[in-house]
């Protein structure tokens, strides 16, 4: 449950230290969980040499599971942002390759925006700015988040 909290305080002692949840139908979850491990432990040996990963439940519904993944792995010094970004980048093109949603209840936020721009219907974009510039015409609330407006 303190996951995400301990992302920084792990970074600080040189650990990759990550959480990644989606949610699938259970017809899919068998492939979509094979995908995400294989693209985790294949990053994570790749950049990091060794590392494991985890998966629970969190929600469960008749239609599926959300599944939620921590990913532990030794980092280097000078080079742990780029090592995440590519253990991010390979689970997040997993994710979303096998159908799984770029994220169930954490929100989209900053982390996930580009896989967030891949899987949203265009013409959700349009209405969501269109509703965002009627609200915040400044656009001075959470700029950037789920949207590029000008």
């Amino acid at each position: 449950i303190k996951m995400p909290y301990q992302r920084d305080a792990l970074a600080r002692r040189s650990m990759i230290a990550e959480t990644f949840e989606t949610a699938c139908t259970w017809d899919q979850f068998e492939t979509l969980h094979a995908a995400i491990t294989h693209a985790a432990q294949d990053a994570i040996n790749r950049v990091c040499g060794s590392g494991l990963i985890t998966c629970r439940f969190t929600h469960v519904y008749p239609d599926g599971p959300a599944p939620y993944y921590g990913i532990y792995a030794p980092g280097r010094w000078g080079s742990l942002v780029a090592q995440w970004d590519e253990i991010k980048a390979a689970v997040s093109e997993a994710i979303i390759a096998n159908g799984g949603t770029i994220t169930h209840h954490h929100a989209v936020g900053r982390d996930h925006r580009p896989s967030y721009d891949a899987q949203r219907p265009d013409v959700f974009a349009q209405a969501l700015g269109a509703a965002k510039r009627t609200l915040d015409p400044a656009l001075i609330l959470n700029p950037g988040v789920l949207l590029e407006l000008r």
